[in-house]
């Protein structure tokens, strides 16, 4: 018998029950997913929504189950690979029944994208960055946030009255010096020149 027959009925002899057997003489890797993420879930979860903390701001909570979310075959380079799965992502998100949204988010929303929202009141969002379902779904629910922040962006204040009357003098008279130096340098170029009509 050889080095191997005998730890195995070794093994047989300590433990009776076959799933065990199984489980003790498999092949795992140190580098196996299990073991380099030990408390992984391969699963989509949206966490519940933050506490309300009294301000109307956006927070970065979307709920998932408030869109429509869809899958198809996604167009560009991946081999045959890419007829098979469905990867590409469309988001739909209607922008008046957005009650996550505060009232002039949503009001804001309305007036930057009147033109891109469908008769319907869809807006449209598509992904087809990556290979993967759930990181082109993760891209496209960063650029619904990244729109609803850029509406949420209070606008810099205009100059005041003061400063606008400040800048019109200062190019006023950036103007006169420009015309004073062209007739100075103009002057000298004709003080150079000898007298017209006198032959030396």
């Amino acid at each position: 018998m050889n080095k191997i027959t005998r730890e195995f009925i070794k093994v047989l002899r300590q433990n009776n029950s076959p799933p065990l057997l199984g489980r003790q003489l498999s092949y795992n890797s140190d580098i196996s997913l299990d073991k380099i993420y030990p408390n992984a879930r391969l699963q989509l979860y949206t966490p519940p929504p933050p506490p309300p903390s009294g301000s109307k701001k956006f927070n970065g909570f979307i709920p998932i189950n408030k869109l429509e979310i869809t899958y198809s075959r996604s167009s560009g380079p991946g081999g045959q690979h890419v007829n098979t799965v469905n990867t590409k992502v469309d988001l739909r998100f209607k922008v008046v029944e957005a009650d996550w949204l505060s009232q002039e988010t949503r009001d804001k929303l309305l007036k930057a994208l009147h033109n891109k929202i469908t008769k319907d009141g869809y807006y449209f969002i598509k992904s087809d960055l990556t290979r993967s379902q759930q990181m082109n779904l993760a891209d496209a629910l960063e650029k619904l946030r990244t729109l609803i922040r850029a509406q949420e962006v209070e606008a810099a204040p205009g100059p005041s009255e003061e400063t606008l009357e400040k800048l019109r003098r200062r190019q006023e008279k950036a103007v006169r010096e420009r015309l004073q130096l062209k007739r100075s340098r103009a002057q000298v170029k004709a003080d150079r020149q000898g007298p017209s009509g006198v032959e030396l």
